[in-house]
């Protein structure tokens, strides 16, 4: 094991990665943006390295300053969490050649996976079905209309190297087609260095559901079971649940096995994430794989009683799995709200500011990720995730009923928030019966919206 870890992250996650290590027995080192200098993640490392100012480009996303600190530090492992450099498979081959442990999957597998034109191959090649669509990229608008008039519209022009909901277009006409291609293009080129894009027919109106991996370096991969993110705005996630309504045993095996053989396609090692689309017969095709912590990976750890980051940080250091397949079991239903500084009602429009009044729910089955404490100033320079409120109960029903406690026992004083939307969530009809797809969020707010002005 690590004697000496680095967290490459800040917020909650930076948090839950410190909790997981301390139970370990493994030293830690925070960094931290000048502007974070008071945060909590800070506070609780055993020790904390200032990497530069508050734009992530001159901190967290500076890769000599933290490879600087881990080596200045002694730390011998780095563990990125999820975004910044998470998914960057440059970084992941610095932290390697420096003789670092890098606490996820191989520099080569987030190269791979992390290009969707080649993930959508191994997939193809592994039998796991994928959505019709381009063979690789496109480089041309006169190639991307071919394309699209041959497997009809609507389509989706995506980022071949993208990722958190970005470089995505929903496009519905050739005219929209060629006015949108060197916009996504540049989208790409923009977040992600390369302007790659590809095509997918556009399923309506579907399931956004993932399934959670296991993989050892000794080839022993397990998957621990589903989790429904088909709430979501703008492609982001804001709820997701465990097991979900949609599957049944027979769609779990299914999803289960087909994650299974493309982790084993690639020769996966690591906590890892693959996504499908699943239509309304219960259709599935794989979207993408995530080479990361997924911010949602609570809710598994509420109903397998698995922690996933300990098992990740176990599996860099060479460790069997802890788990069989066999031993996995799905027990109960869990709810996860994202708590964002946002403001629905305003397009969603980011609100930093001072956290004047904070008050946090507790209880049986209850549990909330956090970095916030009272008088804690939000920065406006990264990612609005203020908390990831959890609950656990025997039943969907029950989870429903706990999560609307929760919420009620919540208060966040001086910025805006989604907690009210996410409340309301809770009372909506089509989500208490567990009747919602992609579509959900945007019908959601634009009734609320309408609710609020009349």
């Amino acid at each position: 094991m690590p004697n000496k870890v680095l967290i490459a992250n800040r917020g909650e996650i930076a948090l839950r990665i410190i909790r997981a290590c301390k139970e370990l027995g493994i030293n830690t080192v925070a960094i931290y943006s000048k502007v974070d200098e008071k945060s909590l993640h800070v506070q609780f490392a055993d020790e904390a390295i200032c990497v530069g100012d508050a734009p992530s480009r001159n901190s967290y996303l500076n890769i000599n300053n933290i490879i600087s600190a881990a080596i200045a530090t002694g730390c011998n492992a780095i563990h990125p969490g999820y975004g910044f450099l998470s998914e960057n498979e440059k970084f992941a081959e610095i932290v390697e050649k420096c003789n670092l442990t890098f606490i996820g999957p191989t520099s080569e597998h987030i190269k791979t996976l992390g290009n969707k034109v080649k993930a959508r191959q191994i997939a193809k090649s592994a039998g796991v079905p994928i959505v019709e669509g381009s063979k690789g990229n496109v480089e041309t608008v006169e190639e991307a209309v071919e394309i699209a008039n041959k497997i009809g519209y609507p389509i989706l022009l995506k980022a071949t190297c993208g990722g958190g909901g970005k470089g995505i277009s929903l496009i519905s006409s050739e005219s929209e087609l060629r006015n949108s291609f060197a916009k996504t293009r540049f989208e790409a080129e923009s977040n992600f260095g390369v302007g790659d894009v590809y095509i997918e027919k556009y399923i309506e109106n579907p399931r956004h559901i993932e399934v959670q991996i296991l993989a050892d370096k000794f080839g022993n991969i397990i998957h621990l079971g589903e989790r429904d993110c088909s709430i979501q705005k703008r492609n982001q996630k804001f709820i997701e649940e465990s097991p979900s309504p949609f599957v049944n045993e027979r769609l779990r095996r299914l999803l289960g096995r087909a994650a299974i053989k493309l982790a084993k396609a690639c020769n996966y090692q690591s906590a890892g994430t693959v996504e499908f689309i699943v239509d309304q017969k219960q259709n599935f095709y794989f979207m993408e794989m995530n080479t990361r912590i997924q911010v949602e990976h609570p809710v598994t750890e509420m109903v397998t009683g698995v922690d996933i980051v300990k098992e990740q940080i176990k599996i860099a250091y060479g460790h069997n799995l802890t788990y069989t397949q066999d031993s996995i079991k799905l027990k109960g239903h869990a709810l996860e709200c994202r708590i964002t500084a946002e403001d629905p009602m305003n397009d969603f429009r980011p609100s930093p500011g001072l956290i004047k009044n904070l008050v946090l729910p507790g209880g049986f089955g209850i549990r909330i990720d956090t970095h916030l404490y009272n008088n804690y100033e939000v920065p406006p320079y990264y990612d609005s995730l203020l908390a990831k409120l959890i609950v656990h109960a025997p039943t969907r029903r029950e989870a429903i009923r706990k999560m609307r406690v929760a919420i009620e026992q919540l208060i966040i004083d001086g910025i805006q928030t989604n907690i009210e939307m996410q409340y309301l969530i809770m009372h909506n009809p089509s989500f208490v019966r567990g009747i919602y797809d992609t579509s959900f969020a945007n019908t959601f707010v634009k009734l609320m919206k309408e609710n609020r002005n009349e």
